[in-house]
């Protein structure tokens, strides 16, 4: 399964950044969306894993986390679809420990430990110490240091037990508000690097098709040499890398992101490629651009526009853009169904390929669908260029966003659909033909003279 062959890689590179360090076992923190995070290493290596926190998990198969029983704590919210994912999943997990958020919506992108880590880091403290009781991890002693093993980069504090922090989604401040508190207690071990959490997605987009259809948004923008360029929540860097690239040092380039620590793992990711030098890196809100008006001749937004305010956003792209300039966007696109390679009965197809079956999720006032182009039309953009796109998804080339959409459908299923989706996947896998599809729309507008 698509699960199984994203999660070796990192289970085996935590492994040896464990060895590295000296740690037999070590409590595991995680986020919602990115699986192989912990899968692997719970799976191949289950004996490093004395105790596993999942913040917010989305909908999974439950029998990955029945062995952990009472080792086991969900923390997640009470509003919207990310509560009911993770209220169906503790269903079949009645060993579990959970701790219910009240008032509280956690997306991808909220920064859960700044809005609740007062709450949150009490609760994680009594788990682990419960945990304990009955498995005492060893205590390691080790000087305060940053490194980086087998692709990995660790951020290590404190003494005691070790606690391996995973990427917390796309969460601004991601544990940091909970270090002080943690670390009093625990050897925390803070991870990031492209192996992990969203970084490992946004890179493994540039692997696959999508970044043929940010290829496309490119081609159409018609950029020019000398022109100023604006990408607004740039993520991992990859479209920033791929303007370097395409414009030869001829283009000022600048990514601005209100994400601090995404913009230090592009900016890492830059500096691998020997690119930073190219690209102006600023933290700054896409509602709220830090950017003069009339200052730069194309603006692009991939993806973003999901999050926040999407008018807000869009009117910011054109305040900054000059007059005759150009502004592309790219949106999920909830609104058209996916589509999963596989040999399926009508009644599994239509369940598994409505819309909205897998993704991130909308946040309110965000934009993931065909009103992109409405929008387009009332900001007043002219000479307007319109055109959806496919996102492939395979196991080679973009494993574990695959493995993540795929354990999202696995999770609606009944055990009869389940059955019959396992076979149709194992047969495709065999096969070479296994993917999953997914929409986007794409929109491309010049603000008037």
């Amino acid at each position: 399964m698509a699960i199984e062959v994203a999660s070796r890689a990192v289970g085996t590179a935590l492994n040896d950044l464990l060895q590295h360090l000296g740690i037999d076992r070590a409590h595991i923190a995680a986020g919602r969306f990115v699986l192989t995070d912990w899968y692997g290493l719970a799976t191949v290596y289950p004996e490093r894993v004395a105790s596993l926190t999942l913040v917010s998990p989305l909908s999974m198969d439950p029998g990955v986390l029945q062995e952990l029983g009472s080792r086991l704590l969900v923390l997640t919210g009470d509003q919207g679809p990310p509560a009911e994912s993770a209220r169906q999943l503790l269903t079949g997990l009645p060993q579990a420990s959970s701790h219910t958020l009240h008032d509280y919506m956690r997306m991808l992108w909220s920064d859960v430990m700044a809005d609740r880590g007062a709450e949150i880091g009490p609760v994680m403290l009594e788990f682990l110490a419960r945990v304990s009781q009955g498995d005492a991890v060893a205590a390691v002693t080790l000087p305060e240091q940053q490194g980086e093993v087998a692709g990995i980069s660790y951020h290590l504090r404190g003494a005691g037990p070790p606690l391996v922090l995973t990427p917390l989604d796309l969460a601004p401040s991601q544990w940091e508000p909970l270090i002080p508190l943690l670390s009093t207690r625990y050897c925390t071990i803070t991870l990031g690097g492209p192996m992990l959490g969203p970084v490992a997605i946004l890179e493994g987009r540039g692997r696959s098709s999508y970044l043929g259809i940010v290829r496309a948004l490119l081609d159409a923008v018609r950029i020019q040499p000398g022109e100023a360029i604006l990408e607004v929540g740039p993520g991992s860097g990859l479209v920033l890398r791929e303007l370097v690239r395409r414009t030869a040092g001829a283009n000022p380039i600048v990514g601005v992101d209100i994400n601090p620590y995404l913009l230090r793992e592009a900016a890492a990711l830059a500096q691998r490629e020997g690119l930073d030098s190219r690209i102006d890196f600023r933290e700054g809100s896409a509602e709220a651009l830090p950017l003069e008006a009339n200052s730069v001749d194309v603006a692009l937004s991939c993806t973003v526009m999901e999050e926040g305010d999407a008018d807000k956003m869009l009117a910011e792209l054109v305040r900054v853009t000059r007059p005759g300039g150009r502004i592309a966007a790219i949106v999920r696109a909830v609104d058209m169904p996916p589509w999963a390679n596989r040999r399926l009965s009508k009644a599994l197809r239509s369940k598994v390929s409505r819309p909205g079956a897998v993704g991130a999720g909308v946040g309110a006032g965000g934009c993931a669908d065909a009103s992109l182009y409405r929008r387009f039309h009332a900001a007043g953009l002219t000479e307007l260029n319109f055109f959806p796109q496919f996102d492939a998804m395979t196991p080679t080339v973009e494993p574990t966003r695959l493995a993540g959409f795929a354990q999202q459908i696995l999770a609606s299923l009944t055990l009869d659909e389940a059955a019959e989706w396992r076979e149709a996947v194992a047969q495709a896998e065999a096969d070479g033909t296994f993917f999953i599809a997914t929409s986007h729309h794409c929109a491309i507008g010049t603000k008037p003279a």
